[in-house]
């Protein structure tokens, strides 16, 4: 039996202690100067890590990655406007809000090469697809965002502004720095992983203080949160089931399926608490962030038991 992941306990502690605890008047202001700096942080080290050798090495396989990124930013968005069309009266409007931003966001990175790795899969070529998913999702998720949610807002010319200095400018910044500093962030992943995960509770904690301020709690009842939960599961299941017939259909190995399904199905966390904090006010980020906050739970539950399954696979064919 999977044990709990640590980190979905701090995030859970994270939403509780807004919730008892919701910071408030000028230690708002002053939490969000923090939590900016926090992004610009986090996304200065994922430029860092984010290897252009390794994107390069495997752009060979180009219908592997071609369709992953379509999976990513184009399937996602259509069953997520899809469900929406179907199930618009599920969840208040706010909710299928962070639905949809859910659909626009980057693959992940950690545990996608994680799990291909435990499955035996074709490790190299997701680490190729998740760190080009996480480029891309720099320039393509606002936009998609702002197409998605037909919210004029997003892409303004603030949003620009922000999403350039906090995003753009840091990552850009890790990637000139690589050369000097990626032995040292390698011998210090667990240091950087931990301010990493420290700088998305603080945003956890700021957007949740926000929404509880704002009556998340009286908005979002258990059938609510039970609904989000089936839609989540539901909008998985349905891409997790698509990758993995593309990939009997383009006739792939079973270790680039592997690929194609764990990295096509994934919703990256890390880059889409921070996205959320640029793009929306305040006022809705709690309620953007807590589908994918679920997701990323479900995500990792279900994918793993996929992993096995093909570890045990792979194993007897050997």
């Amino acid at each position: 039996m999977r044990k709990i992941d640590p980190f979905l306990t701090a995030l859970i502690c994270a939403v509780l202690l807004a919730t008892v605890l919701p910071c408030k008047g000028n230690a708002t202001l002053i939490l969000e100067y923090v939590t900016d700096a926090c992004i610009m942080v986090m996304f200065f080290m994922q430029g860092i890590k984010l290897e252009r050798r390794a994107i390069l090495e495997n752009m060979r396989n180009w219908k592997l990655q071609g369709l992953v990124l379509a999976c990513t930013f184009l399937l996602f968005p259509v069953l997520g406007v899809s469900l929406h069309a179907l199930a618009p009266g599920l969840l208040d409007s706010n909710t299928w809000l962070g639905v949809l931003f859910l659909c626009c966001l980057p693959s992940t990175v950690q545990s996608s090469i994680a799990l291909t790795s435990l499955a035996n899969g074709n490790v190299a070529a997701s680490i190729c697809a998740a760190t080009l998913s996480n480029i891309a999702g720099i320039f393509i998720t606002p936009v998609l965002v702002s197409i998605v949610l037909h919210t004029q807002g997003v892409w303004s010319a603030q949003a620009i502004t922000d999403i350039t200095v906090q995003l753009l400018l840091p990552f850009v910044a890790g990637q000139l720095f690589q050369p000097i500093l990626h032995k040292w962030a390698h011998r210090n992943k667990k240091i950087i992983s931990i301010t990493d995960r420290s700088s998305i509770l603080l945003v956890v904690y700021t957007a949740f203080s926000h929404a509880v301020v704002e009556g998340i709690w009286s908005k979002l009842n258990l059938q609510s949160i039970l609904s989000l939960v089936a839609i989540d599961v539901g909008l998985l299941l349905l891409v997790l089931l698509i990758t993995l017939l593309l990939g009997k259909a383009c006739g792939f190995p079973s270790r680039d399926e592997v690929s194609l399904i764990l990295c096509g199905s994934k919703k990256s966390l890390a880059s889409g608490v921070p996205m959320a904090n640029v793009l929306f006010p305040a006022s809705i980020a709690g309620f953007i962030i807590l589908p994918l906050i679920l997701y990323h739970q479900i995500q990792l539950f279900l994918c793993t038991l996929i992993a096995r399954h093909y570890h045990t696979k792979h194993s007897s064919d050997v």
